[in-house]
């Protein structure tokens, strides 16, 4: 809420750097819209890798880690009771449910306390049923990275949480409406001041990440449905808890600075569209050559360092299983490459490419 009440003394010192970067964002996002004409198939194979991507790595930046062999049977879901053997797959299974909502949704809700706390009831509904309430305690943000235990962050307490929330979404709204700011600069005030705010007890993380997504799909920035958002935030896990921090500092005083989470955010959302465009033009041109050239071509060129049969299956959508595992097959009977685990078998087993030896 603090990021929202002056724009002009949020936003008026905006780096020099960030334009252009944000330039890119917004040539990335037109581009988009006409590969989502012209190759529907292939964004339609790219979103369902990104989403298995996304929920395993948002929930792994909280530490919710489960079995390799257990995330595509987690991430499928399904009607019925699931059984699940710890509480972090209980809670893989809750984000996996709470993307979904946001993901699936034919016309995304506005911002709302309600809707806020059905996501977090979502996030939780198959662990202890915690979730879908604000915070009732005071929560602190703190660090043990220095072997003892340091206060980051202070966030409001429970009693003004329950003013601060709903005006946050109140003034956020009113700043998009009102085409306050460059639609992503106003998203990362949205998220900054909501971690701030800390409202739940348990799940602040994966809902800034949920509420992240969700306002970048409903301002048509829709490249989180092809390339993971999360893995980027994953791998530079150090970075964005910095970023955070860093631009907490003062946010009660409303003496902030957004720029090193705002500018975090738009790096990893430019870097997110340079990485979408390399892979859809990469598989564009598998497109040539018969079905077996083109899967030894996504294996030994395009797919990901330790990669899986829906890998293949995804990225080359009309060729036919058989084929697959007969590529597979002459690959590693080459000696190109191999299992990671001698122990896995079939299409969990994961696969890697071996080293190319070159001659000196």
């Amino acid at each position: 809420m603090r990021s929202f009440i002056d724009l002009g003394k949020t936003f008026g010192s905006q780096p020099v750097r960030l334009g252009a970067r944000l330039a890119r964002v917004d040539v990335g996002r037109g581009r988009e819209g006409l590969y989502r004409d012209q190759l529907p198939q292939l964004l339609e194979a790219l979103a369902e890798t990104t989403r298995v991507e996304s929920i395993t790595a948002s929930s792994a930046i909280e530490g919710v880690v489960v079995d390799v062999g257990r995330i595509q049977g987690l991430v499928a879901g399904g009607p019925g009771p699931r059984r699940f053997r710890n509480r972090n797959e209980r809670e893989f299974a809750g984000y996996r449910d709470a993307m979904d909502e946001i993901s699936n949704a034919a016309d995304l809700e506005a911002f709302s306390v309600p809707y806020l706390l059905h996501l977090h009831r979502l996030l939780f509904g198959h662990a202890d049923g915690g979730g879908g309430r604000l915070k009732a305690d005071q929560n602190l943000i703190v660090s043990y990275e220095n072997g003892h235990r340091e206060v980051l962050f202070t966030p409001p307490s429970p009693r003004e949480t329950a003013f601060l929330l709903p005006e946050l979404f109140e003034r956020y709204r009113q700043a998009v409406a009102d085409q306050a700011a460059h639609p992503v600069l106003l998203i990362g005030a949205l998220v900054l001041d909501f971690l701030a705010i800390h409202p739940v007890a348990d799940g602040n993380g994966r809902l800034a990440r949920l509420i992240t997504t969700h306002a970048l799909l409903q301002a048509d920035y829709t490249v989180s449905r092809y390339v993971s958002i999360e893995q980027r935030m994953y791998a530079t896990k150090e970075a964005y808890y910095d970023a955070i921090y860093a631009s907490q500092r003062r946010w009660h005083e409303g003496e902030h600075d957004v720029w090193p989470w705002t500018g975090y955010l738009v790096d990893v959302l430019a870097a997110a569209y340079d990485d979408f465009e390399t892979r859809v033009v990469a598989r564009r041109n598998l497109a040539s050559g018969s079905k077996q050239d083109q899967v030894r071509r996504y294996i030994l060129d395009h797919a990901p360092a330790l990669f899986r049969f829906r890998d293949v299956r995804a990225a080359l959508p009309g060729i036919s299983d058989p084929t697959i595992k007969r590529v597979l097959a002459d690959l590693r009977r080459e000696g190109v490459i191999e299992l990671a685990d001698d122990r896995a078998s079939g299409r969990l087993a994961a696969w890697r490419r071996r080293p190319r030896v070159t001659e000196p």
